[in-house]
């Protein structure tokens, strides 16, 4: 991972978000750009997993989002097969919505080398990508974090919208098309 001053960090591009039984139309609309996005990006790209065991139900996220889903060994847990093709690196698996495992691989990465910018993408906006970006704040106050809202979905178009919103306003950039 040496060298570039950017990552790109892929939150939980997996199947049961994308098709399954969490998965949505605008997850599904978001696929190509997010290929795309991981295809022209110049530097490390990082992925996480959002990653349960069969004991799910049982958990607090289970008892609040009784929907089994990205069961470790499962086709739902795998990265949806095009963007696992452009996959260079082990996955980052988090039994949580944010990866403090994220964090501390950051960290070190601005400890050994320095980072100009951090930009995030996947799903969900309102969930897993939210907290992921409010722990890499938190963990590199001085690195701009970016957002490309074009390259995420959220469990509905307007949590999405409301997650962006308090993203910004915890300076968090986020860069959205041209309307």
């Amino acid at each position: 991972m040496s060298g570039a001053k950017r990552i790109l960090v892929v939150v939980d591009m997996q199947n049961d978000f994308i098709t399954g039984p969490l998965g949505t139309p605008e997850a599904r609309a978001i696929v190509p750009r997010v290929k795309e996005k991981i295809r022209g990006f110049e530097g490390p790209v990082l992925f996480t997993k959002d990653t349960h065991g069969a004991d799910y139900l049982q958990t607090q996220e289970g008892r609040l989002l009784p929907v089994p889903h990205c069961v470790r060994g499962t086709a739902g847990w795998e990265l949806e097969p095009g963007i696992e093709a452009l996959r260079e690196q082990t996955a980052i698996e988090k039994g949580s919505f944010g990866s403090l495992g994220l964090a501390d691989v950051l960290r070190e990465y601005q400890r050994r080398w320095g980072l100009e910018r951090v930009e995030v993408v996947g799903l969900c906006t309102d969930i897993c990508v939210i907290s992921n970006v409010m722990i890499l704040k938190a963990a590199l106050p001085e690195v701009p974090v970016v957002v490309d809202a074009s390259c995420c979905a959220g469990v509905t178009p307007e949590s999405h919208r409301r997650a962006l919103e308090a993203m910004r306003a915890c300076q968090v950039l986020v860069e959205e098309p041209a309307r």
